[in-house]
């Protein structure tokens, strides 16, 4: 089958770049739009949950109560609120705004307040609630007066919810650009040196730009039917880019063998559809399963990388079977043209027991064969250790603190999280960021006396709640009534989560619901949902991993061992990521703020991504592991052989991924940084620890036991496997042509 599709592209090859050409015109054209398509910064909240239910119900009965944006001012010289001319060029200035722009504005003032005023009167600040239906809208509305809170005699500083997350977007898109603009030269620079052609190193590029495009177009798609985070656009474009490019890699490098082997550019051609091609499809599947889990996932923000990244996988693997094999075809030899050094016709890799006489010992020449057999030598050894440490790199990970995304994850000297550091200073007790409790009563409060008592007796209740500094009814409409609490810890804390918890146990007023939301509530629920479904999403990218290596190589222990082996790699990953990013080690020389709390979503994000990655390099290793297993039927030198042709290619493309990813990393968005360097962690701990000493030392242990399956799964694989098929001109021989040979130099 494969290889029947490699010779339909390359006798269609023309049609195929045609087809490909106008595909992506159009989507440049039309999915560099998808910027101001997104959904602005936001969908961590579960939108089921009963914070989410409560800010529905409040917003329906007092409407919008969010602190969309909070103006800071602070008084020169002696100027104190008390001053009439501090009052007067405070809401003068705010009385000019755009009633169009804006719904509401409360001052210290208006409400009469004194928590709108620090202990020193100094300092005040000013609640504006912007109009607009959605943060989109109301981030517009916010763009266009943005330069109007600026009071005579004072200093303004501007912050709250809406400009931290038009401050985050501009950061977002700024990234893409600028990570393309680096990326991409680099990317092409080391191609030329891995291949030794420009030629050659120019088509992984071109399959990337290709990626990208289709990144874009496919999350503008996506956002005609379903939110989509803006977040996505970082991910879904270090996705398209890094996996097109381990793709394309792989492609030329095997058509540039088959180059060797075969009688014609179209023989080549088939023969790299049918082994590289059928591993990219394999790899693919597995990757896009893997970011599917993130579907399970009710916020919108994982719902949205599931989406985004499933379709953006999906372009990188029909990029890499079609146009790839279609440009190969019309290049042939001249692949290798653009020459930087000699010698690039037969990569070191292109080593096979099916050359003529002699290749099989080229192949124990190779240094990664060399490496596979010192490792083998000892592998309990080997084994022991490389566990060992990765559990111990893996070990912070037992220190986490869960937190959230906030104003301290842009740069210190942004204008939000200055304003939002200076909240917190001047006036304790989160009077922007209070516990909601809302409770909704059977019969309208004002026209009850009951309903009256009731609600007084809860409010007192609350008062005394452990943490709580204050409780103050802030508004009845009808039979709903809010409370808003105040209290001393950092509203992402696990105290703040302890104080959560407290309220909501506290006993309702008779014959009313309760419902306790504002920003500590939602990381409560938030921290809820994704801890009962993470056990679902681990069992479904498991269970797919499993049925899809198993229907590749025909094993059910290899399927368990790539699982294993991702799981140690995540632990280190998610070690070292706590250890920098909570613990705050490094934080100086990558040029963040610690917090001491990790999101929850970003591990969450890491295993999805990780775990595909990590199945990548295992079904480009085991691949060639097989083919020689199945012309030989010797473990070891399987293991040996398949390294030598793999270790090159894998490490490449982790290093090539490795600058894709650092380039967004120097993102001055703290939770994007955090993604790019666990990515990084886990490409290095993969690449270099995991599939070139720990699988083949695993690998040997097993010997034959690698390639078990019971009997009715070897009569399932015989029909279903997803295999190459008849070897075609030019190919490996059987095992019997070679194995008799091979056995007297190695023995499994």
């Amino acid at each position: 089958m494969f290889e029947a599709w490699g010779r339909i592209v390359f006798q269609h090859r023309r049609l195929v770049l045609l087809i490909a050409a106008l595909a992506v015109a159009a989507g440049a054209a039309w999915g560099t739009g998808v910027f101001g398509a997104l959904q602005s910064a936001g969908g961590f909240t579960p939108p089921a949950s009963p914070s989410q239910t409560e800010a529905n119900l409040a917003a329906r009965a007092f409407g919008r109560d969010a602190a969309d944006v909070v103006v800071l001012y602070t008084g020169t010289g002696r100027l104190t609120v008390a001053s009439p001319a501090y009052r007067a060029a405070v809401t003068n200035t705010l009385d000019r705004l755009p009633a169009d722009r804006v719904t509401s504005v409360q001052t210290f003032w208006s409400t009469g307040d004194q928590q709108f005023a620090s202990a020193d009167g100094r300092v005040t600040y000013a609640v504006v609630e912007l109009a607009g239906g959605t943060d989109s809208a109301r981030i517009a509305n916010y763009d266009a007066i943005a330069n109007d809170f600026a009071a005579p005699g004072l200093t303004a500083g501007v912050g709250g919810q809406i400009p931290t997350e038009a401050a985050i977007n501009r950061d977002v898109t700024s990234d893409i650009g600028r990570a393309e603009a680096i990326s991409l030269p680099v990317l092409l620079i080391l191609l030329t040196v891995i291949f030794g052609s420009l030629v050659a190193a120019s088509l992984p590029v071109a399959i990337g730009g290709i990626g990208i495009i289709g990144s874009f177009a496919a999350l503008r798609l996506l956002t005609l039917a379903t939110p989509v985070s803006i977040y996505s656009v970082n991910i879904t474009t270090i996705m398209g880019l890094g996996l097109a490019i381990d793709y394309g890699l792989f492609m030329v490098g095997r058509f540039r063998e088959e180059l060797t082997r075969q009688p014609s550019v179209a023989d080549a051609v088939a023969r790299t559809v049918a082994t590289a091609g059928r591993t990219v499809l394999v790899s693919g599947i597995t990757v896009a399963a893997a970011l599917a889990s993130l579907l399970l996932f009710p916020e919108v923000f994982l719902r949205s990388m599931g989406y985004g990244g499933v379709a953006t996988v999906l372009v990188d693997m029909l990029a890499a079977v079609t146009v790839m094999p279609a440009l190969l075809a019309m290049l042939g030899h001249r692949v290798n043209a653009l020459r930087v050094r000699r010698a690039v016709a037969r990569p070191a890799s292109a080593t096979s027991a099916g050359q003529p006489p002699g290749a099989a010992r080229s192949a124990a020449a190779g240094g990664w064969y060399r490496l596979a057999r010192v490792v083998m030598r000892r592998p309990a050894v080997f084994a022991v250790v490389i566990v060992a440490v990765l559990l111990a790199l893996g070990s912070p990970f037992l220190r986490i603190t869960w937190g959230s995304v906030d104003a301290r994850d842009l740069p210190a000297t942004a204008e939000p999280r200055v304003v939002s550091e200076e909240l917190t200073r001047d006036f304790p007790g989160n009077v922007t960021a209070p516990i909601e409790s809302l409770a909704e009563f059977a019969r309208p409060v004002n026209g009850s006396a009951s309903a009256r008592y009731e609600l007084a007796a809860y409010v007192d209740r609350l008062d005394r709640v452990p943490g709580v500094t204050g409780a103050q009814l802030t508004g009845v409409h009808g039979d709903i009534a809010r409370i808003d609490l105040r209290y001393g810890p950092d509203p992402l804390s696990a105290q703040a989560r302890e104080i959560v918890q407290h309220v909501r146990d506290v006993a309702p007023p008779a014959g009313a619901r309760v419902y306790v939301g504002g920003q500590s509530a939602q990381l409560v629920d938030e921290l809820a949902s994704l801890s009962g479904t993470v056990p679902w999403m681990a069992l479904v990218m498991a269970a797919a991993t499993f049925v899809l290596l198993f229907l590749a190589f025909g094993s059910v222990v290899l399927p368990v061992k790539a699982i294993v082996m991702n799981l140690l790699s995540l632990s280190a990953t998610f070690g070292v990521v706590t250890w920098i990013f909570q613990e705050g080690h490094l934080s100086g020389q990558l040029r963040f703020t610690p917090t001491g709390t990790i999101d929850p979503t970003m591990p969450i994000l890491m295993l999805a991504i990780i775990f595909g990655l990590s199945t990548d390099y295992e079904v480009f290793l085991l691949s060639r592991i097989r083919e020689r297993y199945d012309q030989t039927g010797v473990n070891a030198d399987a293991v040996a052989t398949g390294l030598q042709r793999t270790g090159g290619v894998i490490t490449s493309a982790a290093l090539l991924l490795v600058v894709v990813i650092g380039a967004f990393s120097a993102s001055g968005i703290t939770f994007i940084k955090l993604l790019g360097v666990g990515m990084i962690v886990a490409l290095v701990v993969d690449a270099s620890i995991v599939r070139v000493l720990l699988v083949p030392a695993t690998m040997r242990l097993l010997g034959r036991v690698n390639w078990w399956a019971p009997p009715p799964l070897r009569l399932l694989y015989a029909r279903y496997g997803i295999r190459e098929g008849d070897a075609g001109p030019g190919a490996e021989p059987p095992a019997g042509a070679v194995e008799g040979s091979v056995r007297q130099g190695v023995r499994s």
